[in-house]
């Protein structure tokens, strides 16, 4: 009977130290987590539901946010993912392109306020966490948006536009890359992910539902997005460049990714975070 006794006793020794120790190493994390830099990102509706309001109230396509805004962003994604601190700063801009443009639809004539450039929206994310020479962060998502996706997107008459030349592509590529090394040249390095696989969009879907005259094609599409791959390859070894739409699937409007795809996608930039931490 003592003996009995004596190993409750242990037991519930054991089990008080093991709780303790959990207690302390959940707030030691939590602890950790608070003080995490913020992940920086930019990008269009893939990163962001929302378009930008200006002053009196402003807005390209009139303040629309995705889905009405029955849609989960990857920024707000990464927000909610367990493994972050939940520190993010989102300039991106549902309906951006990599450069300043004008929105065109639904036309004829392309009006402003649109959308700021990706090196306009790194500038504004680095100034929320810029103190003098301080750069309160360490990562910047930068998601592609809609450059040569469809006729919005170019800055001209809807009617004047047609789908992208190489050397067009080149040249949305180029942004995409120079942003990155600013980026690099802060101490902060950029991620990268490559564009959904074609055939996983329903693009001709979401085209009819506008109305627009053209949507990219899968020669132009999978031309541009063989491009962005093998550019941020060869040209880009500081940064970090993954699949995290491997396996995308889109919510129901051919185009936008789903809540289950964007969930997906937050895990897999954060492992990637780690693996780069960890290789430091």
């Amino acid at each position: 009977m003592l003996k009995f006794s004596y190993l409750k006793s242990v037991k519930r020794l054991f089990s008080s130290v093991f709780i303790t120790m959990s207690f302390l190493s959940s707030a030691a994390w939590a602890d950790h987590k608070s003080t995490e830099a913020p992940l920086l990102i930019i990008g269009a509706s893939y990163a962001n539901a929302t378009t930008p309001f200006f002053s009196d109230l402003q807005a390209p396509l009139a303040g629309t946010a995705v889905n009405l805004g029955t849609y989960l962003s990857l920024g707000n994604a990464l927000v909610r993912e367990r493994s972050l601190s939940g520190h993010v700063i989102n300039e991106a801009q549902a309906g951006a392109t990599s450069f300043t443009r004008l929105g065109c639809y639904p036309g004829p004539e392309c009006v402003g306020p649109g959308w700021d450039s990706y090196d306009t929206q790194f500038q504004k994310a680095l100034a929320r966490v810029s103190s003098g020479d301080n750069v309160n962060a360490n990562y910047l998502v930068i998601v592609k948006g809609n450059d040569c996706m469809h006729p919005d997107a170019f800055g001209i008459a809807m009617e004047l536009t047609m789908e992208c030349s190489e050397d067009q592509m080149n040249a949305s590529i180029d942004n995409l890359i120079a942003v990155g090394k600013k980026a690099l040249e802060k101490g902060i390095t950029p991620i990268y992910g490559y564009t959904p696989a074609y055939e996983n969009l329903e693009l001709e879907l979401f085209r009819t539902a506008l109305g627009w005259p053209w949507i990219i094609g899968e020669e132009s599409y999978n031309a541009y997005r063989d491009l962005y791959r093998t550019r941020l390859e060869s040209e880009m070894p500081g940064a970090i460049v993954l699949d995290f739409w491997k396996g995308f699937e889109h919510m129901g409007d051919g185009l936008h990714p789903s809540r289950k795809t964007v969930t997906r996608a937050a895990k897999r930039i954060a492992r990637a975070i780690k693996r780069h931490q960890r290789a430091l």
